[in-house]
């Protein structure tokens, strides 16, 4: 006999972006000069862009003080990613602030429910307010949920996209949500 396995155990966060002030204001030629690997191209992009290889995260720097951290796989790596910035960043003597806390923007995570489902039918039995499904457009139907206030993709295949939650339970909140709405409707 199959076992089934529960959706909420394949859940894989893909990245988080979270968002920093760091300092009243930077100077972007500086930074960049003095830090190797920092990549700057005004014309391209206003920011300098530094990447870390552990944790593997792109730290997105700009001259307004703030700081856009991109890449990371944990709620941990994100902590430690702006510790080591702000590290390097006092080494040269560049002057941040003492205190240095970031804010979750985005958390995106992958789930499986494990077994293919029926988008035709979902989007018949599903809150019309609250899907969108166009599959000449995109192959997946976008589930816009409420509580946990995430944004879910459904595919034909199973699999999911949770976009939006700023904490990983939102992901688990929605996954146990969409299971759950799917098997009362009888369509997994």
């Amino acid at each position: 006999m199959e076992t089934k396995r529960n959706p909420e155990d394949s859940l894989k966060i893909e990245n988080i972006v979270a968002s920093a002030k760091i300092a009243e204001s930077l100077d972007l030629q500086v930074v960049s000069s003095q830090i190797k690997d920092a990549e700057y191209n005004k014309k391209r992009f206003p920011g300098v862009v530094l990447r870390m290889q552990d944790p593997k995260i792109a730290a997105l720097v700009f001259g307004s003080g703030k700081v856009v951290l991109t890449g990371a796989k944990s709620v941990d790596s994100l902590t430690r990613g702006l510790e080591i910035l702000g590290n390097r960043l006092r080494e040269l003597n560049i002057e941040i602030y003492e205190n240095l806390e970031y804010k979750i923007q985005n958390i995106v995570t992958s789930a499986d429910l494990g077994t293919p489902i029926n988008l035709n039918k979902i989007a018949v039995g599903f809150n019309l307010d609250q899907i969108e499904y166009e599959p000449e457009q995109f192959p997946g139907l976008v589930y816009r949920l409420e509580e946990p206030k995430v944004v879910v993709l459904l595919f034909g295949s199973g699999k999911l996209i949770i976009t939006g939650g700023k904490q990983p339970e939102d992901a688990k909140g929605a996954v146990n949500k969409i299971s759950s709405d799917l098997s009362n409707l009888g369509l997994i």
